[in-house]
């Protein structure tokens, strides 16, 4: 599974780690990256031509990554600066697209956090291209719409809602929860609210490992980092609404509204 990692883990790493920093690219260039990160904004892999929801095509995918220096053993970090809801994308999106979960790794804060306390560079690695071949997942946990609506009726699942509250109060999935993806976030640290409190905040929302958890956003963005923060935390049955509320209203599907508290 993707995990969520530390900066002093990072730092510790050798040069075989491959750093992917998703921020735009005056970002990277002007305000500097970690060591030896190389960049893919996410402009460029956040919508594509790919047959379901949000996701690239796998030319796409293997055409940027191969740029990357990227091939399909490589362990990789992703970072942005914005708690890593961007960076979860694009590692979800490597999941999804067949790459090795348990290579996969998310840091825990984001840019500014690192910048506090440890050194950053501004010029961009010598990258030697790879041909990264996409290998299809033998199982996923991308669902469609159906298994969506079922969910809600289903007593052992719990549909989830990341967005905003006032975007939830406006209209959402019959019987879907709330849980804004910044609840699971510690301001402070720009990372993951530690442990206990993570599984508190979810246990609120009736979030808990003995349920299978399906959840949907807008444009499968927000739901990246649950999913990452959820598979982190050990919950096994999470399902991943690709999709999302792009898809579900294209279909004309119901929605319902309810009053922000």
């Amino acid at each position: 599974m993707t995990d969520i990692v530390s900066a002093s883990w990072v730092a510790d790493q050798g040069a075989d780690l491959r750093i992917v920093d998703v921020r735009d690219g005056w970002e990277y260039d002007g305000l500097g990256h970690l060591p030896g990160a190389v960049n893919v904004p996410f402009d460029e892999f956040r919508t594509g031509s790919g047959g379901e929801g949000m996701l690239p095509s796998d030319d796409e995918w293997a055409t940027l990554l191969s740029a990357a220096g990227i091939d399909a053993d490589s362990e990789i970090l992703a970072y942005d600066d914005h708690h890593g809801v961007f960076a979860a994308r694009f590692l979800v999106t490597a999941e999804l697209l067949g790459h090795d979960p348990e290579r996969l790794h998310l840091l825990d804060g984001d840019f500014s956090s690192w910048q506090l306390e440890r050194e950053t560079e501004s010029e961009a690695p010598d990258v030697e291209p790879t041909e990264y071949s996409v290998s299809p997942p033998e199982t996923t946990p991308l669902v469609d719409a159906e298994t969506v609506a079922d969910a809600a009726d289903d007593s052992d699942a719990v549909l989830v809602d990341t967005r905003e509250d006032e975007e939830y109060a406006a209209g959402h999935i019959p019987g879907a929860v709330l849980l804004d993806w910044r609840d699971l976030v510690d301001d402070e640290t720009r990372g993951i609210l530690p442990r206990e409190d993570a599984l508190a905040v979810l246990e609120s929302a009736g979030i808990v490992p003995e349920k299978r958890v399906v959840l949907y956003c807008n444009t499968a963005r927000r739901i990246s980092h649950t999913y990452v923060v959820l598979r982190h935390l050990g919950f096994e049955a999470v399902d991943f609404y690709e999709g999302s509320l792009t898809e579900w209203e294209a279909e004309d599907r119901p929605l319902e509204t309810s009053e922000v508290e």
